[in-house]
């Protein structure tokens, strides 16, 4: 793969050349004593000493790291090298490093990874350096860098490689840096308020949770088929069931549907069951998870997002018919005939089935005219039962669910409900699904016959909820493509990709 590229082929030989002098290209005997970051913080005295030479020859220090620049001045040489924390300028001279330098000047390129060990020193120009006393190289790179200019600016590569996008672009590190800590702090959160962290099945014999069309694989050992998840409820419901009063689950889930700037077929969510509690109470709960994360990652709870001013000192609240009538714009008499919205949906040229219920009608009303203009924190209630197969039904309104979205920046970003909790209005919930999906319906849900059994055996109380971390990472680092916080994201097969060996 390798044969076609002059710039390679010279890197495989120099790399040769040292394996012929007894030098392993690719060292393992590996002595870091000090990152980047540290060195610079430890060593940030000498700026400020009063003497001609800012440099303290008695303290010897070891840092490894990537080679992102070189500078050759005859018998010395300035180099910058990057290790997670930060870059570091390593001063080389052949007075002191006599053999080593020699190869450095003539194997050592962009891109390498070496040690050195020195001691640290200001330079003329007051930039805070290490003066190299040993050298050697630990990995040579075979595939040069991007010039250094114009770096990595393909968005389809920078996502292919995106090993490629790191090295070369330090924001993106710090992006996922901050999902990172985004995480850890979701966790921390739920278990200071006395959730349990739980693993459920990644594969399952029915998939459920969720309307979506899953993904299907095979287990040979079992002769039989299995479903990816698509959304670990029905499991977490179990072990409320079970007798778990408050549980969570940060999970991978998978869902066979399109891609765009807000979807990626395999996604990060967190699922959470606190029972003897009702959506309200969920509400207050999430409003509370977003201003800990804001404060504890010393974010302002006025962000700005896709060119938007996201203000989360507060979260508004409407309910379903309001939003379609107040920020939708369409009439009450409309929203609340089947025939009408019907006939009013197709002539703004919204795509729809041929035999559509109510309140899938409204729910395709709601996608086309309100979801992108909820910028500000907003909860969304009151949503009809029809789109709501595991919601409890509202004890006053029996046609709504006792349920909310959370919509922020324009995307839902949280959806949760008081669950259902009867076993026999939950099979013919389930009974329903069943005849939409043998309707054509790829979405709807299976029976799960399983569940009813749990449920027949008294499930308390519950209310549950699923936020999607990647679009939340999306809302706190201000990017606004789901590739851009997803390390390795789903992306169209290559040619090569599609080809079978012949």
């Amino acid at each position: 793969m390798f044969e076609n590229d002059s710039y390679i082929a010279q890197r495989i030989q120099k790399a040769n050349n040292l394996r012929e002098m007894g030098i392993n290209p690719y060292s393992n005997k590996v002595i870091k004593e000090i990152s980047v970051r540290d060195f610079l913080q430890t060593f940030a005295y000498l700026k400020d000493i009063q003497a001609e030479e800012k440099k303290d020859t008695t303290i010897l220090k070891q840092v490894a790291g990537r080679i992102k620049f070189i500078r050759l001045m005859g018998k010395a040489a300035f180099i910058k090298i990057e290790d997670e924390s930060g870059i570091l300028q390593i001063y080389l001279s052949r007075n002191e490093l006599n053999e080593s330098f020699d190869i450095f000047k003539k194997y050592i390129e962009v891109g390498d990874i070496i040690s050195a060990k020195g001691f640290p020193f200001v330079t003329k120009t007051g930039e805070l350096s290490l003066h190299s006393l040993e050298f050697s190289l630990l990995t040579k790179a075979i595939s040069p860098l991007p010039e250094k200019y114009h770096g990595l600016v393909d968005i389809e590569l920078r996502y292919r490689q995106r090993y490629l996008d790191l090295i070369m672009n330090k924001e993106v590190r710090s992006s996922f840096v901050l999902r990172s800590q985004i995480i850890s702090g979701v966790r921390k959160f739920f278990e200071s308020k006395g959730f349990l962290e739980v693993e459920t099945p990644m594969m399952h014999p029915i998939p459920g949770g969720a309307n979506a069309k899953p993904f299907v694989t095979y287990h040979n050992a079992l002769n039989v088929e299995r479903y990816l998840r698509i959304a670990p409820e029905l499991y977490l419901k179990r072990l409320i069931v079970g007798g778990f009063e408050a549980v969570f689950e940060i999970n991978r889930n998978f869902r066979n549907e399109g891609m765009d700037h807000s979807h990626n077929p395999e996604f990060t969510m967190i699922e959470f069951y606190w029972a003897y509690k009702t959506y309200e109470d969920l509400m207050l709960l999430t409003k509370e998870l977003f201003w800990y994360l804001l404060d504890s990652l010393n974010l302002s709870r006025v962000l700005e997002f896709n060119n938007k001013t996201i203000d989360f000192n507060s979260f508004k609240c409407l309910s379903y018919l309001e939003a379609l009538t107040e920020i939708g714009k369409i009439p009450q008499e409309i929203i609340l005939d089947e025939t009408k919205l019907y006939d009013f949906l197709i002539q703004q040229g919204v795509k729809l089935q041929s035999k559509m219920e109510l309140g899938k009608l409204q729910a395709e009303a709601f996608d086309a005219f309100v979801e992108d203009k909820l910028i500000n924190p907003t909860f969304i209630t009151d949503f009809p039962i029809a789109i709501s197969p595991l919601a409890r039904r509202n004890d006053k309104n029996p046609e709504i669910a006792d349920r909310f979205e959370l919509f922020i920046g324009g995307s839902e970003i949280a959806n949760g409900f008081s669950e259902l909790n009867d076993p026999l209005d939950q099979l013919e919930r389930f009974k329903a699904q069943v005849k939409a999906k043998e309707a054509g319906d790829e979405e709807a849900q299976y029976m799960d016959e399983d569940y009813i059994t749990a449920l027949s055996y008294g499930m308390a109380p519950t209310a549950g909820e699923g936020i999607g971390i990647d679009r939340l990472v999306m809302l706190l680092s201000g990017n606004t493509s789901i590739k851009d916080v997803i390390l390795f994201p789903a992306l169209k097969p290559q040619k090569k990709e599609t080809q079978k060996e012949g």
